[in-house]
């Protein structure tokens, strides 16, 4: 335990979300350790993506807190968590269709350190963040498509660009909301080994549906059901776990 830090990365208190009489999260607390490559999982309407819209300030929560490190940032507006380093993928509509994959992270990182105005009068002078960006699409091995214009992307490589534009903010905490969705089996587990392999000072919180991907890739697992936590573990003790099971295998059989 001495090689972390005593402060989890991110961590929840009792966080809950009620829509009128609908309890979509109930209690959640949650603790992801710096570095962390962990999964959320559990059936449609678990309550999921909601988390992920309290840990982002999206949604405000109805009880409970969430912490960053030690600093307590349930009250923060979406923009001053993503300052702090809490970021999630762009969703697809977002990208930019008219500028090609290099010019769009070149955007962003000009939008993290002040200089967007700079980008629509003349991309010279932007030398480091060329530089930067270009550094983050080897590590997203997305070099060869550059200077392709985003629209024209199969659909994986555009959710690798959502990834990169993500990355551009510098996060300390990147959550994905399902980033294989609609990906072909064999893309996706490509693009979650890229997922898998940035650099540890990323902490990574992914919901993801496909067991096999997360089996794989996480090295701890929270499974929600009805809002709530219902166990967490290691792969192994939620592979083990006749709960766990029992969950999918219910809505397996119901629909």
């Amino acid at each position: 335990m001495s090689g972390f830090p005593v402060a989890p990365a991110l961590h929840t208190e009792g966080l809950s979300k009620q829509f009128g009489g609908f309890k979509a999260n109930t209690d959640v607390s949650l603790s992801l350790r710096a570095g962390a490559r962990h999964a959320l999982i559990g059936p449609n309407g678990a309550g999921k993506t909601t988390l992920i819209n309290l840990l982002t300030g999206v949604l405000p929560p109805t009880a409970g807190e969430v912490f960053l490190g030690g600093e307590r940032i349930t009250g923060l507006a979406q923009h001053q968590r993503v300052k702090r380093g809490v970021t999630r993928t762009f969703q697809i509509n977002t990208l930019f269709p008219g500028l090609t994959v290099l010019e769009s992270v070149v955007l962003a990182i000009c939008e993290r350190v002040g200089r967007a105005a700079v980008w629509y009068r003349t991309v010279a002078g932007l030398s480091e963040e060329i530089d930067e960006a270009r550094g983050l699409l080897g590590a997203l091995r997305l070099d060869a498509d550059a200077d392709t214009l985003t629209r024209n992307l199969p659909y994986g490589r555009q959710r690798l660009v959502e990834i990169a534009l993500a990355l551009a903010t510098r996060p300390r905490i990147l959550l994905l909301d399902e980033p294989a969705a609609g990906i072909p089996s064999a893309e996706s587990a490509e693009l979650f080994g890229v997922i898998a392999a940035l650099p540890k000072d990323v902490t990574i919180l992914f919901i993801e549906h496909d067991m096999e991907l997360v089996f794989r890739f996480a090295e701890r697992i929270t499974v929600l059901v009805g809002g709530k936590v219902l166990t967490e573990g290691t792969p192994k003790e939620i592979a083990a776990d006749s709960r766990v099971r029992e969950v999918y295998l219910g809505q397996a059989q119901h629909g």
